[in-house]
């Protein structure tokens, strides 16, 4: 009684981890889309002959990438998607009869 106790806790834990690495992820992103029209708007505005905005746009664009690999790569090829692919697969071929 008392482990299930701890495993559930644990798993709350796991999962609430989990929600604010993705939140982290989106708020960074929302930022990126607000900050990016800004940012070309005053380079327009400054120097509108030299087009900095790109290098600031570009590198903010891999990292939101970086950033979105770390966060949704455990998801989509971490241990918990070989289970499930595992357990599907498992399933598909007790059903087809192989």
């Amino acid at each position: 009684m008392m482990e299930n106790k701890y495993i559930v806790e644990q798993r709350y834990l796991k999962a609430k981890k989990r929600v604010k690495e993705i939140k982290g992820f989106y708020v960074h992103l929302a930022v990126f889309l607000l900050n990016t029209p800004l940012i070309i708007t005053v380079n327009l505005l400054v120097s509108p002959y030299f087009h900095w905005f790109w290098f600031s746009v570009l590198g903010w664009g891999v990292a939101i990438g970086i950033h979105a690999f770390v966060t949704f790569n455990g998801a989509l090829f971490g241990k918990d998607w070989e289970e499930r692919k595992i357990k599907e697969l498992m399933d598909k071929n007790y059903n087809d009869g192989k």
